[in-house]
């Protein structure tokens, strides 16, 4: 499952998620299941997860299982966006603005959600 979520996940999600699962656990070990704090985290561990589908190739060795590769429909990596050369997706006049490189992840998780949306909705 983890290595789904560092698929299909932007960085500032994963970290909120590590960050916001030490809090849930204080809380369960606190005695506050039933708090609206903790119906708020799941809401957003259940949020996060809507697209963390795919599978996982796992590889097995002298009683150790380590994961082997990952594919998803949801992916944020695709190789012909890593080397920069889709025009439509990276502008190389936009290196001078720090905001457009930082936003760049988000812009292709959408055009990747985009692409493995269902076409019939």
């Amino acid at each position: 499952h983890r290595e789904l979520e560092l698929l299909t996940l932007d960085r500032a999600t994963l970290h909120m998620k590590e960050t916001l699962a030490l809090r849930y656990a204080e809380l369960v070990y606190d005695g506050m299941w039933y708090s609206p704090l903790r119906e708020a985290l799941d809401a957003f561990v259940t949020s996060t997860q809507r697209t963390v589908t795919g599978s996982v190739r796992l590889k097995l060795y002298k009683g150790n299982c380590v994961p082997a590769g990952a594919t998803s429909p949801y992916s944020l990596y695709d190789p012909e966006l890593a080397t920069f050369g889709a025009d439509q997706v990276y502008d190389q006049r936009d290196a001078g603005g720090f905001i457009n490189l930082f936003g760049l992840p988000l812009k292709v998780q959408a055009l990747m959600r985009r692409r493995a949306a269902p076409k019939d909705v």
